[in-house]
């Protein structure tokens, strides 16, 4: 009899244990994650035509069960977009579990028909995973935004606009006060248009180019809001095809033996491809693709002002060895190793001939 007692757990210990029991059945019973954070993020200040939007939701504690994003204008409710998540269920530890989403949308005239200028609404409704007795109430973030459907207006100010494949050309137009971006698209090329100096504020030009590929292209002036309603317009008049020369380019071992090791010797992430052809074709394909994407770059970051003050010279007494956008076969031994465009001009002098600069400017590249 005395050993049995000795054995008994003590009452008070046994109470904490029914307690903390207790505790834990109602925490399952009763609890809920946390309130899910959503954040709506348009793409742009207004709705336009087709403006992006991204929703982001976050319940990391017992994860997301429903989001529904909709459009409300007036009376008028329209669901977007609707995903529902596997989560687990309420007295679980484990299981499915979804505690971030992200949801790309596009709100605007092309996607929501009958769309109409005022205020608009986007509203996102997230429901969480509840208990066994207790269904949390959705989390609802709304963001309300104006709606313009109607583009700027966009005038052509300058005329006669000639221009030849692989040339180039000015345009003076004048945009309407709402517009936040113009200039002219040449296929998939975009040329910024700039303050017309000396003009009034909506007074603007573009410089811009015809790609020499580009045999029937297809040039626009555009003038778009902050909403992104787009005006665009025809203005080129006239347009000249134009046939460029081919040229067939001999490479024999003592022109590579001359021109290989100088240039991949300044060319400090060159990678050798094992032998003066193999290197050669790499310089005059993906070197020059690189110097390319180079000169881009610094035409991007160039300052919006003019930095000549007269008209360009070319070399003097210089004459053109081959032209721009000369269509190049390039022949070793009897096969044909490499095509390319000639992007440039190559001009010959007599040897040290003083180089004059073309024009006033700034250097902003000064390397092999």
């Amino acid at each position: 009899m005395r050993e049995s007692n000795r054995s008994r757990i003590p009452a008070g210990v046994l109470a904490v244990v029914l307690l903390l029991a207790a505790a834990a059945a109602t925490t399952a019973f009763l609890a809920v994650g946390p309130a899910a954070q959503v954040k709506i993020e348009p793409g742009a200040r207004a709705i336009g035509r087709k403006t992006p939007v991204v929703v982001r939701v976050a319940e990391p504690g017992k994860g997301l069960v429903r989001v529904r994003v909709e459009f409300q204008q007036g009376d008028r409710v329209e669901t977007l977009a609707e995903k529902s998540y596997a989560h687990r269920s309420a007295l679980a530890f484990w299981g499915p579990r979804t505690g971030h989403d992200e949801i790309r949308l596009e709100v605007g005239r092309d996607t929501v028909p009958g769309l109409r200028s005022g205020d608009a609404s986007i509203r996102v409704t997230a429901d969480r995973v509840g208990s066994w007795l207790r269904k949390p109430d959705p989390v609802v973030e709304i963001a309300t935004l104006p709606v313009r459907l109607t583009p700027p207006s966009l005038e052509v100010r300058s005329t006669q606009a000639y221009v030849a494949q692989g040339g180039c050309e000015t345009v003076v137009y004048r945009v309407g006060e709402s517009a936040v971006r113009d200039g002219v698209r040449v296929g998939e090329w975009w040329f910024p248009g700039f303050a017309l100096p000396g003009a009034a504020k909506q007074d603007r030009f573009a410089l811009f180019a015809v790609p020499y590929s580009a045999a029937a292209p297809n040039v626009r002036l555009v003038a778009a809001d902050d909403a992104g309603n787009e005006a665009e317009m025809s203005f080129v008049e006239k347009f000249f095809p134009k046939p460029f020369r081919a040229d067939t380019i001999a490479l024999t071992d003592e022109f590579l033996n001359k021109v290989v090791p100088e240039i991949v010797s300044q060319t400090p992430d060159f990678q050798d491809r094992g032998g003066l052809l193999a290197n050669y074709l790499a310089i005059n394909g993906e070197l020059r693709k690189k110097n390319a994407a180079a000169l881009g770059e610094l035409a991007r970051r160039s300052r919006p002002e003019f930095l000549w003050s007269r008209p360009f010279q070319m070399m003097p007494n210089g004459k053109v060895m081959s032209a721009f956008a000369d269509r190049r076969t390039y022949r070793y031994g009897d096969r044909d190793v490499d095509h390319q465009d000639h992007l440039g001009f190559d001009l010959a002098v007599t040897r040290r001939a003083p180089i004059p600069a073309a024009n006033s400017g700034r250097i902003v590249l000064a390397k092999y």
